[in-house]
């Protein structure tokens, strides 16, 4: 187990140093996306590549189960995230419990120092690592001197007065408040799914849908209901609104993500999709009818249509 968590680095060009930050990342809201400048911001005046550490599964996944929070981000979102920042690198570490045994030194000697050249380490004021956390900024800037990197301690970005944190994000999204959600990521919140077949009731209805497919279980959701959404996929991107959640008028009580886009067609099937939540119209009802459902959905397109031409695509 110790060989794989100090094996040398694949990535090109770092013999001459980097400049790092570590962290899971998830969501990469306001807070992470200014790290990520700043570490950009650095290298580049250092012309060192850019570079971010971070972690597959969650670190608590591994250290404490019964803790680790659902997540904002699956990696395939967090990555798509990140690339818009003009990071040069991201390593995504295989979290074991060989890493979480690692104490801070031998972390930063083993992972940071030897696999990727640590030359300037850029952190949140908060940011704990190695065993325990233990790792916190009065430590790695003994351990810089040690080893002569540098250590850039970068404050918390506030919205509204209050800090921005993954956890804060995660309470908005699991009450469905998706304003507050969108203020401290700095988007909407999405999903990225792919389109699969369903049983084609929406088709019978007068409402095609798209049975979209979350590729982890562990992706956060909103509360069930129907919400209008903004999709973006190769073929275009488009208004629509969704059901989230079961479908109680014919007694299918399983959790499904069908979406009706708006003036749209194709072949969606196994198209992967990105949906962004906009607005929540109304709570998952039963039906006494098709007929009195089909009325309903009628009424959710208007309200869809209506909340989406008050925001952009």
């Amino acid at each position: 187990m110790p060989e794989r968590v100090s094996k040398p680095s694949a990535l090109p060009n770092l013999s001459l140093g980097t400049v790092i930050t570590i962290g899971t990342f998830d969501g990469v809201h306001v807070g992470h996306q200014d790290l990520l400048a700043r570490v950009v911001e650095r290298a580049t005046a250092r012309s060192l590549p850019s570079l971010l550490v971070t972690f597959l599964p969650h670190p608590l996944e591994i250290v404490n189960p019964t803790a680790a929070p659902l997540l904002l981000s699956t990696t395939e979102e967090k990555l798509e995230c990140i690339a818009e920042s003009g990071l040069d690198y991201v390593a995504v570490l295989p979290f074991t419990s060989a890493l979480a045994a690692l104490d801070p030194t031998e972390f930063v000697e083993r992972i940071l120092l030897e696999r990727f050249c640590l030359q300037e380490l850029v952190i949140g004021y908060d940011h704990g690592f190695g065993r325990g956390r233990a790792g916190d900024v009065k430590v790695l800037r003994e351990l810089g001197e040690r080893h002569d990197f540098t250590v850039a301690v970068v404050e918390a970005i506030s919205v509204d007065g209050l800090p921005v944190s993954s956890s804060a994000i995660r309470r908005a999204v699991s009450y469905g408040d998706l304003a507050s959600a969108q203020r401290l990521l700095g988007r909407r919140y999405a999903f990225i799914g792919r389109v699969g077949h369903g049983n084609e009731r929406g088709r019978l209805l007068g409402f095609p849908t798209l049975n979209i497919a979350l590729p982890s279980q562990r992706k956060l959701l909103p509360p069930p209901g129907v919400y209008a959404v903004f999709v973006q996929s190769a073929l275009g991107s488009f208004g629509g609104m969704m059901n989230l959640g079961p479908r109680p008028t014919f007694g299918d009580a399983t959790l499904s993500l069908e979406v009706h886009l708006f003036d749209a067609g194709g072949d969606w099937y196994g198209a992967p999709v990105r949906v962004e939540f906009v607005q929540r119209l109304r709570e998952t009802m039963r039906f006494e009818s098709p007929d009195a459902l089909v009325a309903q959905l009628r009424a959710d397109e208007r309200a869809a249509r209506a909340a989406l031409t008050q925001v952009e695509a």
